[in-house]
């Protein structure tokens, strides 16, 4: 499974970037408003520093003005994906942004259906958010369960990019049942070291040593 970090933090990106778990950056016009950066400029660092996709979202509804947005995004850098939302107008401009060359990631998508539209209009990615469904007592890891069947079914190229993702759960189980990429923040990701019984190995490990009285370096 590839990891995207879902953010536009740009030390967070670099923090996770040199531990090699960054295949690709989400972002979205609510992680622009927390960063405080000029979208341009700040997507633009970003694509710099990763080599992998870096989603940057359209903000207008209607077809012929979301081209144009996704068309100056995808000025920015090759590994662009421009985001869209799963809306008619975003499902057109998907399909002439993608004959275009330029990825496209389908955004906001919460039923299989939804995903299958993206698939047949050239989507790159797919984006369903598990952690809003789960929300309103919705099965958010049953979605992405079959929409993995049905992509399989007629082999879609599109990838299942797991979204909203709230905890290490989502990741597993996003794992488990063969979603393409999990997009969590930066908080999410690192907690997938985490496990009590490695602290309290470790403790073990370095109370011994201790008492051994020596040193490596």
């Amino acid at each position: 499974m590839k990891f995207f970090v879902d953010t536009a933090d740009i030390e967070a990106i670099a923090e996770l970037n040199e531990t090699g778990m960054v295949d690709g950056v989400t972002t979205n016009p609510s992680l622009i408003l927390k960063s405080g950066r000029d979208i341009l400029e700040v997507t633009k660092e970003i694509c710099a520093l990763v080599k992998g996709p870096v989603s940057a979202e359209v903000v207008a509804t209607e077809a012929e003005e979301m081209i144009k947005e996704g068309r100056k995004l995808a000025e920015i850098a090759e590994n662009i994906a421009v985001k869209v939302p799963l809306t008619w107008a975003g499902l057109k401009t998907c399909k002439t942004l993608t004959d275009e060359g330029t990825m496209v990631n389908v955004t906001l998508c919460f039923s299989a259906n939804q995903a299958l539209l993206a698939a047949k209009a050239g989507a790159t990615f797919i984006s369903p958010f598990v952690g809003r469904m789960d929300d309103i007592n919705l099965d958010g890891m049953e979605l992405i369960s079959d929409i993995r069947t049905i992509y399989d079914n007629y082999a879609f190229e599109t990838e299942i990019l797991v979204a909203s993702v709230r905890s290490v759960n989502h990741v597993t189980e996003s794992a488990l049942i063969g979603a393409d990429i999990c997009t969590a923040p930066p908080k999410v990701l690192k907690k997938l070291a985490d496990h009590p019984l490695t602290d309290k190995g470790l403790a073990a490990f370095l109370a011994d040593w201790a008492k051994t009285g020596q040193q490596i370096l």
